[in-house]
This record gives structure tokens, C-alpha cells and sequence, in this order.
């Protein structure tokens, strides 16, 4: 069975934020993440299917660290979410028009080899790293 014949179960991710205003003009109208349930101390959004759950935190402490991919220096941690091309492109010129100031520039990585694949990364204003991914085909997401 193939990634596109299965159903795969949304994932859940808590995070931290210090300001949840912030963190619904973000996730809520910036990236178009639908808002569910929520409290004075967090907020859920529909992150394209997954469910993440922005808490109040303090986010002064943040320790950050990087691996290097295809030359880049890939921060860590990170969470995202693999897109098809057309919606990946729409949502990379949105955040460019918006001004997000890229960590690493949208651009295709692995260029002609098992994986290749389309790649951005992004801090949310509360310095947790984002991945928004594309695949010409969704069969090489986990190519080797």
C-alpha cells in the first residue's frame, strides 16, 4: 500500500508562544490554519490536517542548534508539514509578500536524486523553526 492509498492519523504537537494575539495573526491568518478550541493559556489550530497547540510559555530560554542538509544549516528542533507542489508554491509566495524573513529560502534540495524535494524554513514569533516541504511525487517521501 502506498502513502496516497493510506489514511494517515493527524499528528499532535504542543509548543510554546508567550503572546496567543501573536500567535492566532500567525498561524490563524498568516498561514490560514483554522482556530479550534482554546483557553486563556492556549490555542488549538487545524495545522493542514494536524492538530498543534500553542501554550503559554516562557520563550526567552530557547537553546538552538543546527545540522547541516544540502549545505544549509537546518535548525533543530523543527516541525512542518509536507504539502504537494502547487500549495507549497502559493504558501511560499505568501509568506514572501508578507515579509517573513526566511532562516532558509524556499528552494529545491536534492536536485535530481531519491527525495528531492521542495523546502522552506521559518521561525513563528516565538522562535520554534518551521519546515513547510513539497514533493513532485509523494511516493519519494521517504526514498532512500
Amino acid at each position: 500500500m502506498t502513502i496516497q492509498e493510506k489514511t494517515i492519523p493527524p499528528f499532535h504537537l504542543a509548543f510554546p508562544v508567550d503572546d496567543l494575539a501573536r500567535a492566532r495573526a500567525f498561524y490563524g491568518v498568516l498561514l490560514g490554519c483554522p482556530e479550534g478550541r482554546s483557553s486563556d493559556e492556549w490555542v488549538d489550530f487545524n495545522f493542514f490536517g494536524h492538530q498543534i497547540v500553542a501554550h503559554m510559555a516562557d520563550c526567552s530560554q530557547k537553546r538552538l542548534h543546527h545540522n547541516s542538509v544540502d549545505a544549509h544549516a537546518v535548525p533543530v528542533p523543527h516541525f512542518g508539514v509536507v504539502l504537494n507542489l502547487e500549495d507549497w508554491e502559493v504558501l511560499a509566495e505568501k509568506l514572501r509578500q508578507a515579509g517573513t524573513r526566511f532562516v532558509i529560502e524556499p528552494y529545491v534540495r536534492f536536485k535530481g536524486q531519491p527525495g528531492e524535494q521542495a523546502t522552506m524554513f521559518f521561525y513563528d514569533p516565538f522562535g520554534n523553526a518551521i519546515e513547510i516541504k513539497a514533493f513532485a511525487s509523494l511516493s519519494s517521501l521517504f526514498a532512500k
